[in-house]
């Protein structure tokens, strides 16, 4: 922006001083979950460029439901036919569990609230969202400059309306929410004043609360100043025990979260949003991000993400919407790791998870980089580690072992890595786990130039006396080196030793083994080996890995030793 253009804005404390001392919510912390209510199917159905009709608003609120909210506002019936539609097929095809209570959104004008009252026929549990814009901008634009007292008569005719028809509703428990829009740059003292009207003219009680939503519908400031308008009018509130306070924040300056999370330290007790953040402009409150914020500190919530693949799928197919890719916990790329660091680090604290797991000890989650378990909320481990050419070692091995289930040496995630890496370097793209096995497969897997293992013919059945002194039995090998065939045989305490005894025979050993392993990859009779094998080259004492992959745990430690003297000859 301009700095000439900068002149036509001043700083939100000019406009309004929220008069809070000893404010309590910094020293607050959040350890239990507000009650929750969706309202994707209003607020952020009337944000998509094409709405949901009547059957993908259905599925949807199924879906809310197997989530686990239990408050749901359903749309605003007077606005439009189908709103009205929605709600009656509800009713008629008895999809309300009756443990939901929908919520119906309403100005406060009199033959909208009627209207809304019509649609509710049948609904066993309800909440009438009445609502008018309070705020000095509201007041002068779109009301023509009313006075304050005119606005507050608003909300008092249309609350009392709606007491007058609660008892047409026959066989439906009403209740009532009262939202004075706009309260985030409404006067506080004035906000307070409409509330507290509104709750004179409706009476609640403590077995039967009032909901004062109070929403940031425009998120002026930062949010410890939304904070303080919630304890403010917390602290001043007659009858506050009459009142569930309840949040509404939008996203304009990107910390709706943070609003809401300071918001429920302040006092309030419920919150509004959804799922994703949906909702006008940069959107409303993510409440599966505020959830699994909680989660993430063992709070439980009543909602169940477990499967949020699952509901994003149905999100994006019903909304038209997409996720960003770094959305927090539902985004593809938020459990993944390009660093080298963080890879190592990731893989480091994934191992000692699941020692702690296979011990039963009380480790729990303390995984560097993941501040919750991906498989908590239907994701899993393929997707946290990816490989582009600033990728480590560390997450090159991790890809290997959770792709291929080869749990490679240590000191060979140095080699590997920067083979791979050198890869993705040439290419300049990201590397599929396909990728990443093809070049660790090239150059370390059964590698057969120049030498290669033709076949192990086992123990030699002719022993001369003086070979007998060896006291370790005498193994044959048919070989190629640089395309010739030959016939060799070594001694040792087993195959291995054996043919690199049998190649030093023959001039081919300049290198001293240093280090041998192996595992079985897979389970159960059918499941292959894999041998690594490391040496030293005498040349210039360089190390190497090697590995070989045989169904016969004897093959695949020789072919591990071909693989690493070919990697050995052939490299700088």
């Amino acid at each position: 922006m301009k700095s000439a253009n900068i002149r036509k804005y001043q700083p939100f404390h000019k406009k309004f001083q929220i008069p809070l001392s000893n404010r309590q919510w910094p020293d607050k912390v959040i350890d239990a979950a507000p009650i929750w209510c969706s309202v994707d199917l209003r607020d952020g159905n009337q944000a998509l460029s094409v709405p949901m009709n009547v059957d993908e608003k259905l599925e949807y609120f199924r879906m809310l439901c197997e989530i686990g909210f239990k408050e749901i506002e359903v749309g605003f019936p007077s606005a439009s036919d189908t709103e009205f539609r929605f709600l009656r097929r509800l009713v008629e095809e008895n999809a309300i569990p009756d443990d939901v209570t929908v919520q119906v959104l309403v100005q406060a004008r009199e033959h909208l609230i009627r209207r809304t009252f019509e649609s509710l026929e049948g609904v066993k549990k309800a909440i009438v969202h009445v609502y008018n814009s309070t705020s000095p901008l509201q007041r002068k634009v779109t009301f023509s400059d009313a006075s304050r007292e005119k606005i507050k008569e608003i909300a008092v005719k249309g609350v009392r309306l709606t007491k007058e028809l609660v008892p047409t509703a026959k066989g439906t428990n009403i209740r009532l929410q009262y939202s004075p829009e706009s309260f985030s740059d409404t006067e506080i003292d004035y906000a307070l004043e409409i509330c507290e009207a509104v709750m004179d003219v409706w009476g609640p009680t403590e077995a039967n609360p009032i909901v004062l939503n109070l929403p940031a519908t425009v998120e002026w400031t930062t949010p410890n100043v939304h904070a303080d308008q919630i304890e403010w009018f917390c602290r001043n509130l007659k009858d506050r025990n009459k009142a569930i306070i309840s949040l509404h924040t939008h996203n304009d300056r990107g910390t709706g979260v943070a609003a809401t999370e300071l918001g429920l330290l302040a006092g309030a007790d419920r919150v509004e949003g959804t799922l994703f953040g949906n909702g006008e402009r940069t959107g409303n409150l993510d409440i599966v991000t505020v959830a699994l914020n909680m989660n993430s500190h063992g709070i439980s919530t009543g909602l169940d993400f477990s499967d949020l693949n699952a509901i994003r799928r149905v999100y994006e197919r019903v909304t038209r919407m997409d996720i960003h890719d770094r959305h927090p916990y539902a985004g593809e790329l938020v459990f993944t790791a390009f660093s080298g660091s963080h890879q190592d680090a990731i893989k480091k604290g994934m191992d000692r998870v699941s020692k702690a797991e296979s011990s039963s000890s009380e480790y729990g989650w303390q995984v560097p980089y993941l501040t919750i378990d991906p498989e908590d909320i239907g994701r899993n481990y393929e997707a946290i580690i990816r490989i582009n050419s600033q990728s480590g070692k560390g997450g090159v091995a991790w890809v290997i072992d959770q792709e291929y289930g080869l749990d490679l040496p240590k000191t060979m995630h140095p080699e590997v890595g920067l083979v791979v890496n050198e890869l993705a370097d040439n290419r300049g793209a990201e590397l599929s786990s396909e990728d990443i096995w093809e070049a660790f497969r090239q150059s370390f897997v059964n590698c057969e130039s120049p030498l290669k293992l033709v076949e192990h013919k086992g123990v030699v059945e002719h022993i001369t006396a003086q070979e007998h002194a060896m006291e370790h039995p005498r193994h044959g090998f048919d070989i190629i080196f640089d395309g010739q065939e030959k016939e060799v045989s070594g001694y040792g305490n087993g195959p291995i030793n054996a043919f690199v005894q049998a190649l030093e025979k023959e001039g081919l050993k300049d290198f001293k083994v240093t280090d041998y392993r192996s595992q079985a990859i897979g389970k159960g009779s059918a499941a292959d080996a894999a041998a690594f094998v490391q040496i030293q080259r005498d040349s210039d004492g360089k190390l190497f890995w090697g590995c070989g992959i045989d169904p016969s745990i004897e093959i695949a430690g020789l072919r591990a030793v071909t693989s690493v003297i070919n990697r050995a000859k052939t490299a700088s």
